[in-house]
């Protein structure tokens, strides 16, 4: 799936309840972020998993999607199915 077609079907997403997550640093989601994304960063992922719901679509972004692909790929590995790199976070702003 490619960054355009996530963000076509951004609202479809949200509707249905995705959580969208940025994997970026603190200091860079304080620089500008989606409203209403949760910041757990790449780094803190594994540890702070359970802070997701893995019933819901995650919506992964960070600045470029190398991160947010990275982060798709833990979350799979800990049983999430519906998980989405959503690429760079302006994509979806």
């Amino acid at each position: 799936m490619t960054y355009r077609i996530v963000r076509q079907n951004l609202p479809n997403y949200l509707k249905e309840g995705a959580v969208i997550v940025d994997v970026r640093t603190p200091e860079e989601f304080r620089n500008g972020n989606v409203r209403g994304s949760v910041n757990i960063p790449l780094l803190d992922l594994h540890a702070n998993s359970d802070k997701l719901d893995p019933d819901k679509t995650i919506l992964l972004c960070c600045r470029s999607g190398s991160r947010s692909g990275m982060a798709a790929g833990i979350l799979k590995g800990k049983g999430f199915k519906n998980v989405v790199n959503a690429g760079p976070w302006n994509n979806l702003a």
